[in-house]
C-alpha cells in the first residue's frame, strides 16, 4: 500500500474529528458523535491500511482493533476506551428511532463522550509512526 493512501485516511480522520469538535461546540451533538466515531474508524483503518491490508467495510471499531491486535501491534492502550459505545453512536446519532430524531437525543454531555475516545484512538495511532526513545 501506498504512504499516499495511508496519509490521506489519516488526514480524513483528523477532518473528522475537527468537525465533530465544530459541530458539537456548536450544538449540534449527534452529528458531532457521528463525525468522532468516524474519526476513529478512519484512523485504525489508515494504520492496517499502512500494515499493507486492506481494511474491512464494517464500522464497528473493536473488529478493527482487534484486527491490529492480531497483526502484532500492542492495542491495549485502547482497552479501556468506550469503543462499543462509540461504535453505537455511528447508526444512532445518524437515523431515528421511533419518533425522536437524533437531534434530540444527544447533548454536550454525549459529545465528550464521543470526542474524547475518538482523540485518543487518533493520539495512539499516530504514536504507531513514533520512533521509540
Amino acid at each position: 500500500m501506498s504512504q499516499a493512501r495511508t496519509g490521506a485516511w489519516w488526514r480524513q480522520a483528523h477532518n473528522d474529528l475537527e468537525l465533530a469538535e465544530l459541530a458539537s461546540a456548536n450544538g449540534f451533538h449527534a452529528q458531532g458523535c457521528f463525525f468522532a466515531s468516524r474519526a476513529a474508524e478512519k484512523a485504525l483503518k489508515g494504520a492496517i491500511v499502512e500494515l499493507g491490508l486492506e481494511p474491512p467495510h464494517p464500522h464497528g471499531l473493536g473488529p478493527l482493533v482487534a484486527l491490529l491486535a492480531e497483526e502484532g501491534l500492542d492495542a491495549s492502550a485502547l482497552n479501556p476506551l468506550p469503543l462499543p459505545a462509540l461504535s453505537r453512536m455511528t447508526v444512532s446519532s445518524r437515523y431515528t428511532l421511533d419518533d425522536t430524531p437524533p437531534s434530540e437525543l444527544f447533548d454536550a454531555a454525549d459529545s465528550e463522550q464521543a470526542l474524547s475516545p475518538a482523540a485518543a484512538v487518533l493520539a495512539w495511532v499516530e504514536h504507531l509512526d513514533q520512533p521509540p526513545l
